[in-house]
């Protein structure tokens, strides 16, 4: 039985009736100096209390404070992974033959966004623009986390379009910005640490490996899918595929802490599979365009639940629509029954929501 320990009331009316115990003519009243001085010692007592409790906390990983979980964490090799900045691709208009040398910025919102100043060699980055009047340049957030991540083809404009550019642009991607590891995800690892000790390399430590590098946030593992002594992992990103810096960093990661016996090690990205929606609904004259934002986040949360290479149920979205607050009757046309993706030596696919098309039942 877990002990329960006394509140300030309690621990004041304890003091109260022991003093009178003592002293059967004692003044205990509430305008008493006894009672007073009673209210005095119980609240420091009751901080005591408290003290001790959250003391206890921190023994334990599960309940302790991010400070001290750190702590834990620390003394099984495990720190909290640091914010990733996102990047992507930025397309931009002028004149053809038109060179762009050094950096562009453009701000979306609070976020500052440029493209390279150098090569990575220090020689100064410039670009030229084709026959078609266009160019495609790398981007990257002036500041690391997912706030910094964008929908794909977004328009923007540049804050100093240079001579022979045009200051419109086109945001082609922005994405794999992650923020700094929570609570929540630092304890999962160390947890799954504490649980599947290190084993010479089985799927398990290939996963945490993989989980150890910044900007990853979920890693899959597939022994054997391309012969004996091999194994495969697969990432994503912040719920989004990983970019090609993420891809070589865990891979380079993986091959430094992997058994020199096995085979080979392919760290891989998923390859996005879109489902089409297709349903009819029966709302009881309810409006179905105000509906479709509901329905689309709900379909949103499932897909973003379905790892690289599960099946898709055709039921369970069936059941996840008829439980949305006004439906009183609906179809699922499509998809037409269960989708189970590819999963061989070549590839892993990894259903995502497509198009939804909602429309009134007959």
């Amino acid at each position: 039985m877990p002990l329960s320990t006394p509140d300030f009331a309690s621990i004041r009316d304890t003091l109260l009736r022991d003093l009178q115990n003592l002293r059967a003519d004692a003044d205990i009243a509430p305008d008493s100096d006894y009672f007073v001085r009673a209210s005095s010692v119980a609240s420091a007592v009751e901080g005591l209390y408290q003290h001790q409790s959250w003391i206890a906390r921190q023994i334990f990983p599960d309940t302790a404070d991010s400070e001290y979980l750190e702590q834990h964490a620390r003394l099984r090799g495990i720190v909290r992974k640091p914010p990733t900045a996102a990047s992507g691709t930025l397309r931009i208009n002028g004149t053809a033959g038109a060179v762009v040398t050094g950096s562009l910025q453009l701000r979306v919102g609070e976020q500052l966004y440029a493209t390279p100043a150098a090569n990575p060699d220090g020689s100064p980055y410039s670009v030229r623009l084709d026959d078609n009047k266009q160019a495609e340049l790398p981007v990257f957030a002036s500041q690391a986390g997912s706030a910094a991540n964008q929908p794909d083809n977004l328009p923007v404009e540049l804050m100093q379009a240079p001579s022979g550019v045009g200051a419109k642009a086109l945001l082609l991607s922005m994405r794999n910005g992650v923020d700094v590891e929570d609570d929540a995800a630092l304890l999962d690892r160390l947890l799954e640490l504490i649980r599947r000790p290190p084993a010479g390399g089985n799927k398990h430590d290939y996963r945490r490996w993989a989980m150890e590098v910044k900007g990853v946030s979920a890693a899959y593992v597939y022994p054997l899918r391309r012969g004996l002594g091999t194994v495969d992992v697969v990432i994503t990103a912040n719920g989004d595929l990983p970019s090609q810096e993420i891809l070589a960093n865990v891979q380079s990661h993986i091959e430094d802490l992997r058994p020199v016996t096995a085979k080979s090690c392919l760290v891989l990205a998923p390859t996005p599979r879109p489902v089409d929606i297709d349903v009819a609904l029966n709302l009881g004259g309810a409006n179905l365009d105000a509906f479709t934002p509901l329905l689309q986040q709900t379909l949103q949360a499932y897909f973003a639940g379905l790892a690289p290479g599960e099946r898709l149920v055709k039921s369970r979205i069936e059941a996840l629509i008829s439980d949305l607050p006004g439906v009183q009757d609906r179809q699922l046309n499509g998809p037409a029954g269960n989708i189970d993706p590819i999963s061989d030596e070549k590839v892993v696919e990894w259903l995502r929501l497509g198009k939804l098309t909602v429309r009134a039942l007959q």
